[in-house]
Formats: C-alpha cells, sequence, structure tokens
C-alpha cells in the first residue's frame, strides 16, 4: 500500500507557552543531518532531559514510527517528517514527487470519489503534528520538519503535552505511566489503533534494541523491566471497534479482529458510495487462488485507522506488525477486501498488508514479521488451495493492471528489498525447481545481491543493500541501457534505477524462458520482448510447462483480467470490459505456465442489494490461463496459445 495522506483522527490541539522549549539543540539553529555515529541517540539524550520525557520512551516511540532514520528533511509516503515522524501533510502534497494517494484499490475500472483522510472533518490536527509541536517550541514548522535535533525536540515536547493533559499538569513519575501519552502519540481515531501502537511502543522497551541507520547513526535502547498502565488509553475517549469476528489464524499465531469499515460514506444516500470491501460467500461463490502481499507504507496503527475509515476506500484481510509479528484480521477471508488494484485479483485473492516501508528494506522487514507472514500463508493456502509459487503468492508489483491504461498505476510494494527466496522457504516451498534447460528461475543469493536503487517518488538515493532482483538490460552488456517497460512508461523515455521502476526487475522466484546466451548473461522472453540479465547473480536452470502461440498466429494478446464474454452475462448485470494489455507476445516467444484461471466476474456495486443482480458471480465459457508476462503475471485466451513442455 502506498500513501500520502496519514490515517489519523484528531490531537489536541494547544501550546505549552511560545518558547517554553526553545532552548533545545535544534532550536538554536542546528541546520544539517547528525554527523558522529552517535549524534543523533545524544540528540534523543538531550531532549529527554530537557521534556522530562523518559528517553527509553522517547526512543521507543521514535523507533516504532521511523526506526530511527531521519530521512534528510523528507516526508515520508504519509506526510510524516524526521524521527519522530511528525506530520505535515500540506506542506508534503506540495512536493511533485509525492506518491499517489492509496484510494480506490477496488480495482473495478470506475472511479471512486476523492479520499477523505481519516480525522478529516474534525480538525484535521492529526496531519499537522508538526505544527502543533512548533507551536510548543516557539519555533518555524519548517525548522520541526527539516531540522533533526528540533524534530526530536518537537516530538518530546507533544509527548510531554500529551502527558500534562491526561495527568491534568504534571508529567508521570515511572516510565510505566506514559502509556496514556504513547497512545495519544498515535494519532489513531479508534481505542485499538491506539493501544497497538503503544502496545508496540512498551514491547519495544522490554525487548531493547539496536540499529544503524541509513545514514551511519548507531543508536542503542537497553531492554529494561516495564508494566505499563494499559487503562490509561481509555481516558482518551476513543471508540472501540465493535465485532463479533474471530480472527480466522493458524493456532499458536498471536492475532486479534479489528473490523474495517463496511458503512456508507458521504451523507449516506448513496447505496454505490460505500467502503472498504464487498460482502461475498467464498470459496463457495469465488475461488480463492491467489495470496497478495503488501507493505503499509505507513505505521501499524495508522494502517488500522485508515482501514477503518470508509472515506478511505482501501482494506486488506490482515496486517501484520513488524516489531513483534501480530497480526490483526479486518476483513472475513470470505469477503472481497479492496487491497491489490485490479478487481479481478481481488475477486480470488486474500490480501496482506505488512507494516513497513518498500525503500527500508530489511529496516522494517523483520524476523518476526517474515515468520508471522509465512505462517499465515501456509495457512491460508493450506485452506483455499492456493498454490505455493511464485505465480500465485504474488507482491502487490506482481499484480496485473486491468487494461493497458490501469498499468502505469500499479503500485510496486513491497519492493526490491523483500527477500522473497527467505519468505518461501519459510512457507515450505523453497524457489529451487527441477533442474532443465530452457527456463530459468531467477535465484540470487540475498545477502550478496546488494543493489543500489533511488527513491525518485522524494528524489533521494537508498544505501546499497541487499535485495532480491536483478537488473533487467535491452543487450548483454554492463553498459546496456535498462529495459524500458512500455507499460510503465508508454512514451518510452528509458529504464530507471528507481526503486518504484518495477519494469527493469526481475525477482526472486519468478520463471521465464530463455531466449539466449551471451557468456555470463541470459536472455529471456519478457513482457513481449528480449531482455538481458547477468547469469552469475544466481539462476536456476528450470523445467516447465511453458505457453507459446499457435501455429499461424503470428501475435496474441494479453490481458490482466479472465472476465466472461459478453453473451454470458444476464440482461441486468452490464458486462464487464476486456481489453488488452500493452505487451503482445509474438510468435517465437515463450512465457512459463502457471495453470488455468477461472473465468468470471463477480458484480458487486452497493451496500444494501438495491439493484438487480448485485453480488453475484457470471461465469463465462471463454478460457483463460496464467502466465509469467514481466514483473508482472498476466492471462492469455487457452484458444491463442498452446501448452507445451519447455
Amino acid at each position: 500500500m502506498r500513501r500520502i495522506v496519514r490515517a489519523a483522527a484528531v490531537a489536541a490541539a494547544g501550546v505549552l507557552g511560545a518558547g517554553a522549549m526553545a532552548t533545545g539543540a535544534g532550536a538554536q539553529g542546528s541546520t544539517g543531518p547528525a554527523s558522529g555515529p552517535g549524534q543523533r541517540q545524544a540528540e534523543f539524550t538531550a531532549a529527554a532531559n530537557r521534556s522530562g520525557v523518559p528517553a527509553d520512551v522517547l526512543l521507543a516511540v521514535s523507533y516504532q514510527e521511523t526506526r530511527w532514520e531521519a530521512h534528510a528533511g523528507a516526508p515520508s509516503t504519509s506526510g510524516a517528517y524526521g524521527p519522530m515522524a511528525l506530520t505535515d501533510v500540506a506542506a508534503a502534497t506540495r512536493g511533485a514527487k509525492a506518491a499517489a494517494p492509496e484510494h480506490n484499490q477496488r480495482g473495478d475500472g470506475v472511479p471512486r470519489p476523492a479520499a477523505t483522510p481519516a480525522g478529516a472533518g474534525v480538525d484535521g490536527a492529526a496531519q499537522h503534528t508538526a505544527r502543533t509541536a512548533a507551536a510548543l517550541l516557539g519555533v518555524d514548522p519548517a525548522t520541526v520538519r527539516g531540522d533533526e535535533a528540533t524534530n526530536i525536540d518537537a516530538g518530546a515536547a507533544l509527548l510531554a503535552r500529551y502527558a500534562r493533559d491526561l495527568g491534568h499538569g504534571s508529567l508521570p513519575g515511572s516510565v510505566d505511566g506514559w502509556y496514556g501519552a504513547v497512545a495519544k502519540y498515535a494519532q489513531a481515531s479508534t481505542q485499538q489503533g491506539a493501544q497497538s501502537f503503544a502496545d508496540a511502543v512498551y514491547g519495544t522497551i522490554a525487548a531493547g534494541a539496536h540499529a544503524t541507520t541509513a545514514d551511519g547513526q548507531r543508536i542503542t535502547l537497553t531492554a529494561r523491566k516495564v508494566t505499563p498502565k494499559r487503562a490509561e488509553a481509555a481516558s482518551l475517549g476513543l471508540p472501540k471497534p465493535a465485532s463479533s469476528e474471530r480472527p480466522e489464524c493458524p493456532r499458536g499465531l498471536d492475532c486479534d479482529f479489528v473490523p474495517a469499515a463496511y458503512q456508507l460514506d458521504g451523507d449516506g444516500s448513496d447505496p454505490g458510495n460505500y467502503g472498504n470491501y464487498d460482502l461475498a460467500d467464498r470459496p463457495k461463490q469465488v475461488k480463492i487462488d491467489t495470496i497478495v502481499l503488501h507493505d503499509t507504507e505507513e505505521t501499524y496503527s495508522d494502517t488500522l485507522d485508515t482501514f477503518t475509515n470508509p472515506a478511505s476506500y482501501v482494506s486488506a484481510h490482515y496486517v501484520v506488525r513488524s516489531g513483534d509479528g501480530h497480526v490483526t484480521q479486518m476483513v472475513p477471508t470470505k469477503d472481497v477486501a479492496w487491497q491489490a488494484g485490479n478487481w479481478y485479483i481481488n475477486s480470488h485473492s486474500i490480501g496482506i498488508e505488512q507494516e513497513g516501508f518498500a525503500v527500508a528494506g530489511a529496516t522494517w522487514f523483520t524476523e518476526p514479521l517474515y515468520h508471522s507472514t509465512a505462517r499465515l500463508v501456509r495457512y491460508l493456502a493450506a485452506r483455499y488451495g492456493v498454490p505455493l509459487d511464485r505465480q500465485h503468492i504474488l507482491g502487490h508489483d506482481n499484480v496485473p493492471g486491468i487494461n493497458a491504461a490501469g498499468i502505469p498505476g500499479m503500485h510496486w510494494d513491497p519492493g526490491p528489498f523483500w527477500d522473497w527466496n527467505h519468505f518461501m522457504n519459510l512457507v515450505g516451498r523453497p524457489t529451487i525447481p527441477l533442474p532443465g534447460r530452457h527456463v530459468v528461475t531467477i535465484n540470487p543469493r540475498f545477502a550478496a545481491n546488494e543493489q543500489q536503487v533511488r527513491d525518485c517518488e522524494q528524489n533521494t538515493p537508498v544505501a546499497k543493500q541487499a535485495s532480491s532482483f536483478v537488473w533487467l538490460r535491452t543487450g548483454p552488456s554492463d553498459d546496456a541501457p535498462l529495459f524500458d517497460d512500455p507499460g510503465l512508461d508508454p512514451k518510452q523515455t528509458g529504464g530507471t534505477d528507481c526503486a518504484a521502476d518495477w519494469g527493469d526487475k526481475a525477482s526472486a522466484g519468478q520463471q521465464y524462458v530463455v531466449a539466449g546466451r551471451d557468456g555470463r548473461w541470459i536472455a529471456i522472453w519478457y513482457d513481449g520482448a528480449k531482455v538481458w540479465f547477468d547469469g552469475t547473480r544466481a539462476v536456476s536452470p528450470t523445467r516447465a510447462l511453458v505457453v507459446r502461440p499457435k501455429p499461424g498466429k503470428d501475435s496474441i494478446p494479453t490481458y490482466g483480467v479472465a472476465y466472461p464474454e459478453k453473451s454470458a452475462y444476464p440482461a441486468e448485470i452490464p458486462p464487464a470490459s476486456v481489453t488488452p494489455l500493452t505487451y503482445t507476445i509474438h510468435s517465437g516467444q515463450s512465457y512459463v505456465y502457471g495453470g488455468r484461471a477461472v473465468t468470471d466476474y463477480y458484480y458487486a456495486k452497493t451496500i444494501d442489494d438495491s439493484i438487480p443482480g448485485d453480488h453475484t458471480d457470471v461465469h463465462g465459457h471463454d478460457r483463460y490461463l496464467r502466465i509469467q508476462l514481466g514483473h508482472r503475471i498476466a492471462f492469455v485466451n487457452a484458444d491463442d496459445v498452446v501448452v507445451v513442455p519447455a
């Protein structure tokens, strides 16, 4: 999931007093980033001393918000700045490189109303905590956004203000007593979201933490025993989500259930304007054959806020917390979550959001998160018969657009630093294939496969780090241009080293037909083109079935959906459009076969079945096959191809 608007509820407004904290290091005019490797740790200590916030609390809050990263003053995709993740959404959205809003992941090609940030319509303070905190310090909000020492001071001032509000003017006498202030810092709109954030913070204090940030800062939080006063969260007056649902999780996995919003938006008069998912009766009504993995691009508590806000128009079945692997189910698996930006895939899949940021990679993709997600995927795959391979266990970046126009807007999470080989090993299906000759499985050794990309959304470099992909080029040379995916870039301006440019990257576990060899270079058929990668990056020869155009067909189209033919629809249901993707498969090309797709269209348009045929699954006679087309999967009409051994 990628968002620009931080989902949050109202934070307390007001000022502590002009200049009351103006003695902070940042307020005295520090403008550069931390210098020595221990500088940021010292800034946390100094801010704690000035504000009265225990250093353990301040460090743990920042760790849960940003993993102590400063991001050189650039906002996150949720509009948060600095190590304390103080928000200023208006400032963030002015940047030309800002990410697109996350709404309308329903993926049916029908425009939705503009997404309304959670908390909007009250006073929006939670979207501008940087401004509130700046007022507490008596400094300009721009300094809070851009100077890390001031940002830490400002976050501490905000925590202290919340603690005084809850304690009627005084600060808590122990670390345990800061639970309520920490919960409020989450800016959550529900008590569950606030408590989940505070629990994660206190879990960090209890376990301790150590990290080296992207800019070389070494920070340590020493473990200590804590007994947080959790009852304080009730004093925030936040609503408790009511649900009789029990989480659908494997035995022994730490799970709970918080219901995503399923209610009307706007003035409530339009039964078609609702969020954030659709009722169904899967798998009886619609088959489940795919699992889609995402990352949240915001914190766990913010994600819960997003999915419980009906104006977000987005949801997932599960959310996995980074720090401890805790799982929260938000949509029953029988229902269709709005998660993948492709209605056909949504109808047949289960979506799992993982707390993290794609460009931050292993900073957020922790072992507890990998293990919890893997246990959940194993359970769901066994329950619904989902094949444990990389054409059915997808990243959001592997989901096709519904048509050519939708390709450029498709998301790219969990991104290049998600360790697919490690994850598939945990699932129990290592990406080590049967030996063959004419097909290869992309299989780089993650730790040794260090790659450098840029965060082009924020126009900043990303530290070179372990990755799960290989670069794809137009020729067998390190100097050859990177492949320019025609669906992602219709103007063909050239391939890039952007993290978000999924078109020139093949990921671990993906399988392709060999199209040629030149020394250490291997050519594969990819998105209708012949592309090259460095075979020394680790690749496994593979045995597989492939599809190729039938004899006599010079080229065939590819599709992002497997919808029925028009004649299959009853009179009361308008046919869904089936238009080709940008990519054409030519005679002589082959692509790895992923199995037969269900040809159907789940018609769900209102919240109350107020139109004829609503919540009906229409089946057709046309047959479609799933293939690994490029970085994303696709579908071909079975009448256009033959399926043969490679």
